[in-house]
Parts: C-alpha cells; structure tokens; sequence
C-alpha cells in the first residue's frame, strides 16, 4: 500500500482547514465573550488578540502531524511518497522517477481554490496562506461570501482588521437558511464588517505594499483599498494534474463520473473520496465516510453505497450558524407537508447569559410521521445542538423522541424541546 501527496501528509482539515482554522475563532470567541459581558460583571483592561502568539500555539496542532503520519505509515507498512501523482495507465501512477502498480487506485486529493481569471489575480493569498500570517494586515479584503469568508471576517476583524467581503451573490453563506443568515449578518454589522453582496471582483491592482480592488455592483464601480486581499470565492477538486485520460477514466465538470459504490464508471480499478468524488455536502466527516466507504469496496467487493443522510453544516462564525437535513424551500419543493417552528430567541436564557443577542432557530418536523425534516440554528452553543437533530434525522427519530429526551440544564441542548 502507498499513499502519495504533494504537500506535508496529514490532510486540508488537520493542517489547512478546520482544525487550525478553529484553534484561531477560540481567540476570536474569547475576545468576543469579554466585550458582550462588559458591564455585566467584566471589568478592567481589555484583552486584545496577539496574533503572532495565537498563529504560534496554532502550529503547536499542525506541525507535529506530518512526521507523526509519515512513522505511523512506516510502522503499518505503508509507503509514503512526496510528489504530484499522474496516472500513466489505468492501474500505474507516476510520482516523481517511481511509477507504481496497484490493483486499486483512491482519488483523494482534496480541492483548491477556484481561478477566478481577472486581472491581477496572482496578488491573492489563499486560506492555507492567511492560517500561516505571522502578522495581520490593518485592512483586508475576501473575495467571496462562503464559508472561508465568513470565518475568516470574525477572526480578523476581532483581531483589529478592518474587514470587507465582497459576495458575488446576493447574500453570504448561500448553503445556509436565508431568514437565520439574516439575523448573523447583525453580527457581522456591529463588530464593522463591511458586506457588499451582488459584487463581482473584476481586477486587482498591487501599489507597492497595498492593493486596489476593483467590484462592480448593480452597474455601479467601486475601488477598495486594502493590505490584503484574501481568496474565498469557492474550491474545486484537485484534479488537474493527475492525468485522467490516461487512466480512462471519464469525468464531467472536472469530477470523475462515479457509480453509486464510489467507483469510476469507466476504469473499476479506481475509486475516490471527498472532494474528488464531488459529493455534497464537501466536508471533512462527508470525505471520512466516502473513504470507509470505498476502503471497503475494494477490499471486499461493492457491498456499501454511501449514506449522506442527516450531514450537518457549520459555519463557525461568532456565534456559529448550523444546518442539518432539507431547507424549507426543499420541503416545499418535494411537496412535503410538515409543520414549523421559527423564531428569533434573543431573549433566552442561552443567549442572555453571555450577552448574545444574535439566537434564532427554524426546525421542520413532517406532519404524517412526526419525522425531523431539517433543522437550522444559529447563536450560542448550536455547533453542538445540530448533532442531536442529525441523528434524529440519520436515525428517523421523532419530535416527541426529542422532547421525551431529559437533557441537562441549562444547556443549549436543553432548549430543543421548545423548538419543535
């Protein structure tokens, strides 16, 4: 068994993603509890984000993965190889002067950002660039409204940054409910970041140490001055360079095309994962499970389909804003007939004990059976929350199952019962 990768082993969520992206929002969170309880029983200096410090304690988490990985692969006998793979046949891959033969190849190789093709695109960083900043910029501009920008925009602008983001569409974080994103945005208002939805970043100049980024919004042109500027306009599968042709393997808008075993239609020899297999929704537990899925595929024949029922979403923003199972519009859409329950809840106890006036829920629950059919949270503690109605969904649990659940109190999970 080998595993290949051009960059240091261990993965975008450990080493570029999620993991050392959260390590930086526990600061963003900390700063941000102290300034709510302000006169509230907090008193004194007030505490300020020191970013050097924080990025240092941060690659305290990524930098001992690598070598931890690359013994772990050599006591289980695996090799590891360090190069750009490309396929030289249907069961051969190339990287660097080996060229190795297997009877099973995954595609796991992750995604990057989109090319955005205007100019002056190379003045932009990526996410893995800003996780690695030794110093923050005073101002900073995100090109795109997802999940990258959202995040990002609370960790820098609760470091100092004056931050604007600059959305294409006509609202940040499309993927999730528009009513509970609505109540976010008051977040992103009152800490000063700038969101200009509906404006399309056509070119970006660079002016010794700074840059001029040029928008067009509703015919409208603006410049935006920044120290820099941030891509987070959307990634794709990381897929260019490994030669797929060669390995007969047919795929449709840069994804290979799969059957429902995760399993090449067109070479049986190959099986991918994650975001190369271009499943949704693309995160980290959905790629984990497409790689036990397809690991058990090719070591005991196509037995098992993957299941992405009842995923749930995070965006971690302060406070964060989570969703599991079918959109309103989607229940609406299947012609599902199901009750709701939708309400802005700033007036909670879970929100007025530590000042956050942003707390809001929209749960679905299907009529005929009294199934959960979806459920969006935002506010204090629903990173957590959502778990409990993904596995009501995974597991077809009820409303009333939920509210027959006794929860410890008072916590965030104890004031489910009152949101179905």
């Amino acid at each position: 068994m080998a595993v290949i990768d051009h960059l240091p082993f261990g993965g975008t969520c450990h080493l570029r993603g999620c993991d050392p992206k959260k390590v930086l929002v526990g600061a963003a969170e900390a700063i941000d509890h102290e300034r709510r309880m302000r006169g509230r029983g907090v008193a004194g200096v007030e505490s300020t984000i020191a970013w050097s410090e924080l990025v240092k304690f941060k690659r305290t988490f990524t930098e001992p993965e690598p070598p931890k990985l690359e013994k772990s692969f050599a006591k289980d006998g695996i090799d590891g190889y360090h190069g750009r793979a490309r396929f030289c046949g249907p069961r051969s891959v190339e990287v660097g002067d080996a060229v190795l033969e297997a009877r099973f190849v995954l595609l796991a190789a992750g995604a990057v950002p989109v090319r955005l093709g205007i100019p002056g695109e190379e003045h932009i960083i990526t996410s893995t660039e800003f996780l690695e900043l030794d110093q923050l910029p005073k101002r900073i501009v995100l090109v795109g409204g997802g999940y990258i920008a959202a995040e990002f925009s609370h960790i820098a602008s609760r470091a100092g940054a004056k931050v604007t983001v600059l959305q294409g569409a006509d609202r940040m974080l499309t993927s999730f409910d528009p009513d509970l994103v609505g109540w976010l945005m008051e977040k992103f208002h009152a800490i000063g970041i700038d969101v200009r939805v509906q404006a399309r970043v056509t070119a970006i100049d660079k002016h010794a140490n700074a840059f001029s980024v040029h928008a067009s919004s509703n015919g409208k042109d603006e410049v935006f001055a920044a120290d820099l500027v941030v891509h987070a306009a959307g990634r794709a599968a990381d897929l260019e360079t490994l030669n797929l042709a060669a390995a007969n393997v047919e795929y449709e808008n840069s994804r290979p095309k799969l059957n429902e075993y995760l399993q090449s239609v067109s070479n049986p020899a190959v099986y991918a994962a994650g975001d190369a297999a271009g499943q949704e929704p693309p995160l980290t537990p959905v790629a984990a499970h497409d790689a036990r899925v397809a690991a058990a595929n090719m070591l005991r024949g196509n037995r098992r389909k993957p299941n992405y029922l009842g995923v749930p979403s995070v965006a971690f923003t302060i406070p964060p804003i989570a969703s599991v199972g079918l959109s309103e519009k989607q229940a609406r859409d299947q012609g599902l007939k199901f009750r709701m329950q939708h309400q802005k809840t700033s007036d909670w106890y879970t929100a007025r004990r530590v000042a956050e006036p942003v707390y809001g829920f929209k749960v679905l629950v299907e009529e005929e059976t009294d199934r959960v059919l979806g459920a969006h949270l935002v506010g204090p503690h629903v990173e957590e929350v959502i778990n409990v109605f993904a596995l009501a969904i995974r597991r077809g649990l009820t409303a009333d199952d939920l509210r027959d659940v006794i929860f410890a109190y008072p916590t965030g999970a104890s004031d489910i019962g009152y949101m179905l």
